[in-house]
């Protein structure tokens, strides 16, 4: 038995199925929970106040959860490494875990971490639980990770998961190990930006009540997943990047009901596994192709804002800017449109979604966009989604776009998408905009 273990949370902010704290106080007398408010995250080019919003609901349901189980969360604040490792010293921890991540940033973080234990001979180690299946889990022959999601998909679907977890009952309390246990942050600590007025609930007892009901949805029939206006998808991602709930639970809950939701976890976990082995993907092409950019200020605004003349672009770009959110089918729109209509790279839309999403993911985000770029993975970079036959076939009778151009609220029907073909006295009272480009 360890005497004092470490369980550091980043990404996983949640009790039930948690491999690190399940194996903490499998084999030690005393778990000490702790997170790092990570000021090289929360600030600078990474400032997200829509994350910072949620992430502060998230601890405060986290340290309840703690507490409920006779434990508690430490909060720090500053360089992970140097506050972990101080909070190692503090209680004589001889064990450190946490959930292993993706990202390049993460994987330095956890090489910090594994060589600060190193020397002062404390057990490390970086436990799955970010992922369905673990990155490096799956390799085809000769090849680090899979490049083409088909052959991904089929060794993902037939490989067996690892075990679920259930949540501890008791924490084994750290006592009097530290002097200072640290207060919840409030959202004005961690970001001084605006964040989206109708953001979700965050912490782990908000994302299995989602989880709930997806489940029961599900139970009816698996629901159509491109409708826009019909919103039926989970909205999960966002306590999946936060991992307040757990993506191999999800999976499990959803494997019988919902096949394709499931497929979709698949697909996540085939960005992390490129992001795992090739972290550049978050800024560079993964595969190069020719193409020139524009650099058009005022059209990347234009699109940013949700006022680009094009009602199911603006309808997405401003449902990212009140909820924190955007529909899948919506992002794959508005992330073709900006690159393959008005050609600008792709980097700038993904910044611009990194900024306001609350699942905000290096892997998904740049993933997804690549994809779309056609410079990422199992992509056809000459596709393009044609912004119209999207909205006819996914929002054909103009409600989601409704929804959210309310300039546009009183045009009926399909003609709601083309409202540059209404009569010239009508547009001119709508007070929207010409497209930005022809289509």
């Amino acid at each position: 038995m360890e005497k004092t273990a470490v369980v550091l949370f980043t990404r996983d902010l949640r009790v039930h199925d948690h491999p690190a704290l399940a194996a903490a106080c499998e084999h030690a007398d005393r778990v000490v929970p702790l997170f790092v408010l990570d000021d090289a995250i929360l600030g600078g080019r990474n400032a997200a106040p829509n994350r910072a919003a949620f992430l502060a609901r998230a601890l405060a349901d986290l340290r309840e959860q703690l507490r409920q189980r006779g434990g508690n969360l430490v909060l720090r604040r500053g360089d992970v490494v140097e506050e972990t490792m101080a909070v190692v010293a503090e209680t004589g921890a001889t064990a450190l875990v946490c959930s292993a991540d993706v990202s390049g940033y993460a994987q330095r973080r956890e090489q910090r971490l594994a060589d600060g234990c190193a020397g002062r001979g404390v057990r490390f180690r970086a436990h799955p639980g970010v992922t369905v299946v673990p990155p490096g889990a799956l390799a085809p022959a000769g090849g680090d990770h899979y490049r083409v999601f088909t052959p991904y998909w089929r060794a993902w679907d037939a490989v067996e998961w690892r075990d679920q977890h259930a949540a501890p009952p008791t924490i084994p309390g750290a006592g009097g190990a530290l002097d200072r246990i640290g207060r919840l942050p409030a959202v004005t600590d961690l970001s001084d930006g605006d964040s989206s007025p109708d953001l979700p609930d965050g912490g782990e007892t908000a994302g299995r009540a989602v989880l709930e009901a997806a489940v029961r949805r599900a139970g009816d029939g698996e629901p159509d997943l491109d409708d826009l206006a019909g919103d039926r998808t989970s909205r999960l991602s966002p306590y999946l990047h936060f991992g307040c709930v757990s993506p191999l639970e999800v999976a499990n809950r959803l494997a019988g009901c919902a096949p394709e939701q499931v497929r979709q976890l698949a697909w996540r976990d085939f960005h992390h596994q490129v992001t795992a082995a090739v972290p550049s993907v978050a800024a560079k092409d993964y595969r190069r192709r020719d193409v020139e950019w524009r650099d058009d200020a005022d059209a990347l605004r234009a699109w940013q804002e949700g006022r680009t003349g094009v009602p199911i672009v603006d309808a997405g770009m401003r449902q990212l800017l009140r909820e924190g959110w955007m529909h899948n089918r919506a992002r794959l729109v508005t992330a073709s449109f900006l690159t393959k209509n008005l050609r600008v790279d792709w980097r700038a839309g993904a910044a611009h979604f990194f900024r306001w999403l609350v699942d905000g993911d290096v892997a998904n985000n740049a993933g997804n966009w690549q994809w779309v770029a056609g410079t990422g993975n199992d992509t056809r970079p000459n596709r393009v989604l044609n912004p119209l036959r999207q909205a006819k076939r996914f929002d054909p009778d103009g409600a989601y776009v409704r929804r959210y151009v309310p300039e546009l609220r009183d045009v009926e029907g399909a003609a709601v998408h083309t409202p540059w073909t209404l009569p010239d006295d009508r547009r001119r009272g709508l007070d929207y905009p010409d497209p930005l480009v022809d289509l």
